[in-house]
């Protein structure tokens, strides 16, 4: 269904004249003052600014991409795709069916956000449309408004077509091919003879434009970690409470989403809570199992705030707030991992050294428990490799708007690059015994352990964001004693 359409015959009222004059009558005038800009906005010029120049003369083109159905009449929540989001400084709910246009303007480009504005309440759509009147889904902006938002000049989305016509001849034109379909398309029936690339390009060009944080971008996913350390110090207290019940995986993750739709727009992905041998199961989403005294819960969440930036955090707990001897064992040789990671980077370094770093001390730990049959050396060795077995994933990965954010970047910038100040990423070793793997001694099978923080290269090396959140065996028992004590009175 496009931005102007009704719902479709099956589901929509007959009104008669009557009513239709009746609910147009006697509203309040909407505000005259117009509203702050959004914090964001501040910074966006200078994004806007830095990829325009990568494409002088040329239209630039992105969407915020439209309304997913869910089922039937209901669509899924929304959110704006990454650049738009980046490239405007909207977040929450802003703006289904937008469109951001840079248009050439001698050296540089003139930004124009083009969205369906409010309509009168004499209009039809005030009433009687399900997905976009005022009367189902709430006030939309006016031009005005938006503008002031954003601090942007607005159009309606009605003239975005006429828009893009405007010398097509003469002008390039660019389009994040996946973020709408539609505008793909009237993109695509506008622009000739493109040659074969050139979006991909420009898609690439906005996913390294993240690579390097402002000093907002920062502060937000500071906060994001910060609200995220608080909702992991509520799934403690809960735990008794989650054993008790059963289920109790379902009842720590949807915990750990309450804070956060509460703190931020919600979570920044699906969350992991997984007890037990699920820790063995990287994605184990499904978040159906029993909390136990004596297993570990590991737990990957993270809140999204407002602006869209996502924390990635994951602790794993004693849920009784005490480690077993095994569980120590292996938690504290991940620790070591982690720290030898953090340590790893700085700018200058490679982006794969802080993975490097962090597996040699997991190498080591496997070793010298008899794990591996070969050396160290060569398990090390681009023939080797056989720690693979239990540590599967890479170390890190960028972190921003998306939780794998500048997933689009060559991989010489991002993954075979180098570490620059203002790069945010994960660092999160980890290690997984299966139960049913007889490679791992005994008294260390069903054990899966991760540990994952956030950090913003420095000018001499690393801050981690999420320092809220305890890492050491010790320091994590300390944490949770009083949570745990706290829940058990509650």
């Amino acid at each position: 269904m496009s931005e102007h359409q009704l719902p479709s015959a099956n589901r929509t009222t007959s009104y008669s004249e009557a009513f239709q004059r009746f609910i147009c009558q006697d509203w309040a005038p909407y505000p005259a003052e117009l509203p702050q800009a959004l914090p964001a906005a501040r910074y966006a010029p200078a994004r806007r600014a830095a990829l325009g120049a990568q494409f002088p003369g040329e239209r630039l083109v992105i969407p915020a991409g439209g309304l997913k159905v869910r089922n039937n009449d209901c669509d899924f929540r929304y959110r704006p795709h990454s650049a738009f989001a980046h490239l405007t400084g909207l977040g929450t709910d802003r703006k289904p069916n937008a469109v951001l246009v840079l248009e050439p303007d001698g050296a540089g480009h003139i930004a124009t956000l083009f969205f369906h504005p409010r309509v009168p309440r004499t209009d039809k759509e005030f009433y009687a449309d399900s997905r976009y009147g005022e009367m189902w889904v709430g006030q939309r902006e006016s031009l005005a408004e938006m503008g002031a938002l954003c601090d942007l000049p607005c159009a309606d989305i009605a003239t975005l077509e006429e828009a893009l016509r405007a010398g097509n001849d003469a002008v390039p034109m660019r389009v994040i091919r996946e973020a709408d379909p539609d505008v793909t398309s009237m993109v695509d029936g506008i622009r000739e003879g493109v040659p074969e690339g050139v979006d991909q390009q420009f898609q690439t060009a906005c996913s390294e434009l993240r690579l390097i944080k402002d000093e907002f971008e920062v502060g937000q996913l500071r906060a994001a970690c910060d609200a995220t350390g608080a909702a992991f110090a509520a799934v403690v207290s809960s735990l008794g409470e989650a054993e008790r019940l059963g289920r109790g995986e379902r009842w720590v993750e949807g915990v750990f989403g309450l804070h956060a739709r509460h703190t931020g727009n919600g979570c920044g992905y699906d969350t992991i809570a997984a007890a037990g041998d699920h820790a063995n199961t990287l994605h184990w989403i499904t978040n159906d199992g029993p909390i136990r005294s004596g297993d570990l819960l590991l737990m990957d969440a993270g809140i999204e705030l407002d602006t869209l930036y996502t924390a990635d955090v994951t602790r794993t707990l004693p849920i009784d707030g005490r480690f077993t001897p095994a569980q120590r064992q292996v938690y504290d040789a991940v620790c070591a991992a982690q720290q030898a990671g953090i340590e790893a980077a700085r700018p200058g370094a490679m982006f794969n050294d802080v993975h490097q770093a962090a597996v040699a001390v997991l190498v080591r730990h496997l070793a010298d428990w008899g794990m591996l049959p070969v050396s160290p050396e060569e398990a090390l060795s681009e023939e080797g490799g056989q720690w693979r077995r239990w540590m599967v994933h890479h170390t890190s990965h960028m972190l921003g708007l998306d939780v794998h954010d500048c997933a689009q970047a060559l991989r010489e910038h991002y993954k075979d690059g180098p570490l620059r100040e203002g790069m945010v990423l994960t660092v999160e070793p980890g290690l997984y015994f299966k139960a049913t793997d007889l490679l791992v001694p005994e008294e260390l099978r069903g054990i899966g352990v991760r540990i994952e923080d956030d950090i913003v290269i420095t000018a001499d090396g690393c801050a981690v964001l999420s320092d809220a959140l305890p890492r050491t065996s010790e320091a994590v028992e300390a944490w949770m004693a009083p949570l745990l004590a706290g829940g058990a009175q509650g």
